[in-house]
């Protein structure tokens, strides 16, 4: 997903010719310059992954792991032709709504990913919602020093290390709000609090990054910024709350009816 921001914030989208899935190098393979290498590696990456999510898919079922690391798995394996297909349109037309639409698919895949990873964390009793809460606080300041076209020019680095940063803000929010939703019994009301501070803020920052590659007009800027600003409240709010002193939640190894 970054090296697709860099490719396109750096104009080597329409590369290799503006071909799909060839390039314009050695047989029609291989790029034949760098703009065309960074397209042309972004694509490999690209197929690199999916295969990868396929491969970890099939390794799920096959090792019984619970149902909701499985389906999680299953609903990224699933949107990736998708993925492909968009992937091939923002090249042969290069349309805005088809590359945000590639955005919000790869954003879906990378989400599904984000709870297989977590909820298998959780079926080992190992759940990390102090560290998860701790990484978003330490995030969303750079993302708001990072804003689109507010304090320091959005070009090509800048975005690569907005959206770096981003995900992984996101990813981690994604986590706590995963594992906060596990707590039962006498550890509901205290994770109770902390998930209603983190789900929203999640949602805000995945907004924040699908939108952030069309923030142009003054006006969208300033409201880019004030979702920003509105995360990193609820964030804040997330660490204190965490900081107060949360019960140890009782999650332990889930068996496959869970």
């Amino acid at each position: 997903m970054v090296l697709g921001v860099y490719t396109a914030a750096a104009g080597a989208g329409l590369t290799c010719a503006g071909r799909w899935p060839f390039c314009d190098g050695f047989l029609g393979l291989f790029p034949a310059n760098w703009g065309s290498f960074i397209e042309w590696f972004h694509r490999l990456v690209a197929m690199i992954t999916g295969f990868v999510i396929l491969g970890t898919t099939i390794k799920a079922w096959r090792e019984g792991v619970s149902k909701r690391v499985r389906y999680a798995l299953v609903v990224a394996t699933a949107i990736l032709p998708f993925q492909i297909v968009l992937g091939a349109l923002t090249v042969t037309e290069y349309e805005w709504v088809i590359l945000t639409a590639h955005y919000v698919v790869a954003t879906s895949i990378f989400t599904a990913v984000v709870a297989a990873a977590a909820w298998g964390l959780s079926d080992r009793g190992i759940p990390r919602t102090a560290d998860a809460v701790k990484l978003a606080l330490v995030g969303m300041p750079i993302m708001l020093v990072l804003a689109p076209h507010m304090f320091v020019s959005f070009g090509p680095l800048t975005q690569t290390i907005y959206y770096v940063v981003g995900l992984a803000t996101y990813g981690s929010l994604v986590a706590a709000t995963l594992w906060a939703s596990t707590a039962h019994g006498a550890q509901a009301d205290s994770y109770g609090r902390l998930k209603y501070a983190l789900a929203p803020a999640s949602g805000i920052v995945v907004a924040l990054l699908i939108a952030g590659r069309q923030v142009y007009l003054p006006s969208l800027q300033l409201a880019h910024l004030g979702g920003t600003l509105i995360a990193l409240v609820l964030v804040v709010g997330a660490t204190v709350i965490v900081r107060s002193g949360l019960p140890v939640p009782q999650t332990g190894v889930r068996n496959d009816a869970d």
